[in-house]
């Protein structure tokens, strides 16, 4: 058979291969989460918005992951987020940048939240919480197709800055020692595409139950377990469960554990009652996490405060 003669066979050949490639990427847009974090608490305005306004004063966060490193395409993560207190007493305000990157697709969050705070008991506090968003989705299937010599190949055009608008809700309940919340970062469960395209990016409502609690082992030490439930349609629940030391109010250590999914150790130093640097390392548990090309997963955090000082100095928050 001539060369001529085999060259629909292998057009046809490179086509199918990429329709599976598309036909991989609608399933895992199809039942996407929201990024995955393993400092979530220091993080907790990301998924809830109850939480802004509730560390009393101006706090500005900084985190970058980066997720299964040495693996092409792995997920990558940037989060920028502000939040205060305002004039009107009980009322937080706060604002949030979420980047998540995953091979081709690029999804950028921009999030406005706003609180309303209710003092229960002497240092019981109720927090009810909105979030208003935009979602700008990027996908390069143009990234996909690797031979410029076969066009045919390319059965998508890329999709550049889809946006979509979202709401979503928030109940966070803390004391001086305990904190719980219950939130839905995202309500609107938007398709991107027309019911027609190859592939259809649809956001699925991610349900969020945080929980922690403070103990006082004497003036140096506190420790603090924590637990972060994530439920969404179509996706394996996620359970996190951590433990972190503080020791003299600067130095932090623990360790977590992401049921069925990985281990993690994580670091932090407050430099000042302001400013915390957080480190976290994950190890995955599954077949993944045995691949030569896998380092693991890595995590960093700048937190700053913008404290009043009244009085004595305050301590720094565990949460």
């Amino acid at each position: 058979m001539g060369q001529n003669n085999l060259l629909p066979i292998i057009r046809l050949g490179r086509v199918a291969i990429t329709m599976v490639i598309l036909l991989c990427i609608e399933v895992s847009v199809q039942g996407q989460q929201d990024a995955q974090y393993t400092q979530y608490m220091y993080n907790t305005v990301s998924i809830n918005p109850g939480y802004a306004g509730s560390r009393g004063n101006l706090s500005i966060a900084a985190l970058y992951r980066s997720q299964w490193v040495g693996l092409d395409g792995a997920p990558k993560t940037q989060t920028f987020n502000l939040h205060t207190p305002v004039g009107y007493r009980g009322v937080g305000m706060g604002l949030s940048i979420v980047n998540d990157q995953i091979g081709p697709t690029s999804e950028t969050a921009f999030d406005g939240d706003f609180s309303y705070t209710l003092q229960v008991g002497p240092e019981q506090r109720l927090s009810f919480g909105l979030k208003a968003s935009v979602h700008m989705l990027d996908i390069r299937f143009s990234e996909l197709n690797s031979d410029p010599n076969y066009p045919d190949a390319q059965l998508q055009s890329d999709i550049q800055n889809r946006l979509s608008p979202n709401i979503g809700a928030g109940i966070y309940y803390h004391t001086e020692h305990f904190y719980a919340g219950l939130s839905v970062p995202r309500f609107l469960e938007t398709s991107h595409f027309d019911e027609s395209s190859l592939s259809t990016a649809k956001e699925q409502m991610n349900f969020y139950m945080i929980t922690g609690y403070v103990w006082d082992f004497d003036p140096l030490w506190k420790f603090k377990p924590s637990i972060l439930t994530k439920a969404t349609l179509g996706a394996p629940l996620q359970v996190d469960v951590s433990a972190n030391f503080m020791y003299n109010e600067k130095f932090i250590f623990g360790a977590a554990y992401r049921w069925d999914a990985a281990f993690s150790g994580m670091v932090g130093f407050n430099i000042s009652p302001s400013f915390l640097i957080g480190v976290a390392y994950d190890r995955e548990i599954t077949e993944l996490g045995s691949a030569a090309f896998n380092d693991g997963s890595f995590e960093v955090i700048l937190r700053y405060d913008f404290l009043r000082m009244v009085g004595n100095i305050k301590s720094p928050r565990f949460f």
